[in-house]
């Protein structure tokens, strides 16, 4: 299969519904992860964009937030169809500009169109309630209104399926939107502004706006009284670089930051179904997503069992250009980030980590790095303690129930857990022990648009998908009668 884009994919600014330069003429190219050759040159938005931006969101919040409901979950409905119908398209940009494979970006593009359907059925849903006073003489009225123009800040590893994941709730309450894409992955998300006026979305109720500077555009957003909320998905530093930031004019937040999974694998466990849940939760985008399994802490009596099967399934992969027909596991995001997950399997393999397959930064071109399992891995490697983001499985080994869920929880992070066993009472035990905000229990893929995504501790705040999702973008108003 040819290496290249497909016609017409749109690379300017998405201001308001139109495509337009940048006001610098600036642009910055995007690169196949595979080749680190440039795709295309996109638009860098500037400051004065980013607030053009927001005049556009300013001037269109009224009318959109009084926009019926059911219109609103119409267009929503237009462009989940829609985006099925241009899902080969687009699939084929997630791979050439994010590396993953393409049954992997195919899977993404159905995912992310999932999150339009659902909140297209949330928008009619949106309530209220109304109540006697408790002394009489009067009643309570608890309505719900669009919180206002927000800024959806995306990650490059899931480009289309993190900014449906915003997109879809903040248009559904009746909120304008700003998008800034990672500068890695911005091609799909113009694809996906494209999808989303074709549906019906008005002028000026979404703009999209690719840059290499982040600080320089966000800043006077941030600082603008019209904003009224920021959802981000990224890294931990980042986000509380945000949240000091938000601070002095207190901003709504939604913060989907980084984790540190731990896969427990109990003695009772069916070690065959641990492997294949093992596989699911680590390789999923080559690692490279945040709910993947970090930290695999196995029993004593088992953890011969699962590290040989766990190595013969990681050697058996290959790895390749995600276009190629027979490729597992894509490359890594950038030569960077390839640069940053051996560092970690080095520091591990000092400590005295021994390296069962992969572990070594390949000839060639791209930022590939091969599937790699370490066992006997030390308490003080950094790889237990930092999130790997990389296809790299690092193995320990526990005595005790107690042992395992204290190392599970020995984080800061707290996004997603995973536990095999065959016991009810210590699945129900250990679930509740784990201290993270989503758990699999004999699953290694947990991720739903019906399900609330979202952690604790250092993992972030706030919710996304489910009923819980759209709540985050709307404001709730009592009104005494």
């Amino acid at each position: 299969m040819t290496h290249t884009l497909p016609s017409g994919v749109p690379t300017q600014l998405w201001l308001g519904g139109k495509l337009t330069d940048s006001s610098t003429g600036r642009t910055f190219p995007v690169n196949d992860p595979a080749t680190g050759r440039a795709i295309a040159d996109v638009a860098s938005a500037s400051s004065d964009d980013g607030l053009h931006a927001l005049d556009l969101a300013a001037q269109a919040q009224s009318n959109w937030a009084a926009t019926p409901p059911q219109e609103r979950a119409e267009i929503l409905r237009n462009a989940f169809d829609l985006l099925g119908s241009r899902a080969e398209d687009i699939a084929r940009v997630i791979t050439l500009e994010m590396g993953k494979t393409l049954a992997e970006a195919r899977s993404e593009v159905r995912y992310g169109a999932d999150f339009l359907r659902w909140f297209a059925e949330e928008a009619v849903r949106i309530g209220g309630r109304t109540s006697t006073a408790p002394r009489g003489g009067g009643h309570i009225l608890v309505t719900k209104e669009a919180v206002g123009p927000i800024l959806a800040v995306t990650p490059w590893n899931f480009p289309l399926a993190m900014a449906t994941r915003k997109i879809g709730p903040a248009l559904a309450a009746g909120c304008t939107v700003l998008v800034k894409p990672a500068s890695e992955t911005p091609l799909t998300m113009l694809m996906l502004g494209q999808v989303l006026a074709d549906a019906g979305v008005p002028h000026g109720v979404l703009s999209i706006l690719p840059t290499t500077s982040a600080r320089e555009l966000t800043g006077p957003l941030m600082s603008d009284p019209r904003l009224r909320k920021i959802t981000f998905t990224g890294s931990t530093d980042v986000g509380k670089t945000l949240v000091r930031q938000s601070a002095d004019r207190l901003l709504r937040m939604s913060m989907e930051l980084g984790g540190n999974a731990p896969f427990l694998v109990f003695d009772d466990a069916d070690v065959d179904a641990a492997v294949d849940g093992a596989v699911a939760a680590k390789l999923r985008n080559g690692g490279e997503a945040c709910t993947a399994a970090n930290r695999f802490h196995v029993a004593d009596s088992v953890v011969a069992e699962f590290t040989d099967k766990l190595t013969s399934r990681f050697a058996a992969l290959t790895t390749g250009h995600g276009l190629d027909d027979g490729t597992d596991v894509g490359p890594l995001i950038t030569v960077a980030q390839r640069a940053s997950v051996d560092e970690l399997v080095q520091d591990a393999v000092a400590r005295g980590a021994r390296v069962r397959t992969g572990g070594r930064i390949p000839d060639g071109c791209g930022s590939f790095y091969p599937p790699t399992v370490l066992d006997r891995v030390p308490a003080d490697a950094r790889l237990l303690r930092e999130e790997i983001f990389g296809p790299v499985a690092a193995i320990t080994s526990f005595d005790t129930e107690t042992q395992a869920v204290d190392a599970a929880n020995d984080t800061e992070f707290g996004l997603a857990a995973y536990f095999y066993t065959r016991e009810l009472a210590r699945a129900t035990r250990v679930a509740g022990a784990l201290k993270a905000g989503m758990v699999g229990v004999n699953r290694g893929a947990i991720s739903d648009v019906a399900a609330p995504f979202g952690g604790v501790k250092e993992s972030g705040f706030g919710r996304e998908g489910s009923i819980e999702g759209i709540e985050e973008y709307l404001d709730t108003k009592y009104i005494a009668l």
